[in-house]
């Protein structure tokens, strides 16, 4: 299928900014807290799985990404046995993000596709916390699931995408959940490969892979874009 995009969308906390970087510097700063004497990785991984499971299970009954993230913070420290304050933490975690580095790729790229294409930042995260991020000072136009109601992999925070930035989008992730849900709302997917993000193979996949964004730009160079 010829493909010509009228905005390229692309998820933050995987294709643009090194995320797992950030969160596993974030929740190291926390297990090195007085008192805390736990494994920074185990704590991240248990947060992580609740938070994921958290957000599918929201499906159009929205909660606050704050909120959620607090809750799956909780969730994780009762694994763990660590009493502490999840509610003061999860804020101390949160405000790293204004930290979290980008891939070294993207700051050309975006520059690049920006020049001939509309481009807008996709995200599960709430309004305010996107906006402290390196992300949102290169691509100031963003849907969020905060905007949309729900969270990736929900098809209503695709749709409601079209709906405020226009068709036909080509979104550019690099985690599975948000290639499947892009893909099962019917918008066309080039997933960028990073480290740490792997695909499902049972799962819909996207029929274009690309190791980093430059590519990306050139293939948006074209006229004609073939996604088959």
């Amino acid at each position: 299928m010829n493909l010509r995009p009228r905005v390229v969308t692309f998820d933050v906390f995987s294709a643009l900014i090194d995320s797992r970087s950030g969160w596993t510097s974030a929740f190291t700063e926390l297990a090195l807290a007085p008192g805390c004497g736990v494994d920074a990785a185990q704590l991240y991984r248990r947060w992580d799985d609740a938070n994921k499971s958290l957000q599918r299970a929201s499906g159009d009954a929205y909660v606050p990404y704050v909120q959620l993230s607090a809750q799956a913070l909780r969730q994780a420290y009762a694994e763990v046995g660590l009493h502490g304050d999840p509610a003061a933490d999860n804020g101390r975690l949160l405000e790293t993000m204004a930290r979290w580095p980008l891939y070294d790729d993207v700051r050309d790229a975006l520059t690049a596709i920006g020049a001939r294409h509309e481009i807008a930042l996709l995200s599960n995260i709430d309004d305010h916390l996107l906006a402290t991020t390196q992300a949102a000072a290169l691509c100031p136009v963003a849907v969020t699931s905060q905007q949309a109601g729900c969270y990736k992999p929900h098809p209503g925070i695709y749709r409601y995408a079209e709906q405020q930035l226009g068709q036909p989008l080509l979104h550019v992730p690099a985690s599975a959940r948000d290639v499947r849900g892009a893909l099962e709302a019917g918008i066309a997917v080039v997933r960028v490969r990073r480290p740490g993000h792997t695909v499902d193979p049972a799962a819909p996949a996207a029929s274009q892979e690309i190791d980093d964004l430059g590519q990306l730009a050139e293939l948006l160079g074209h006229d004609v874009m073939e996604e088959g």
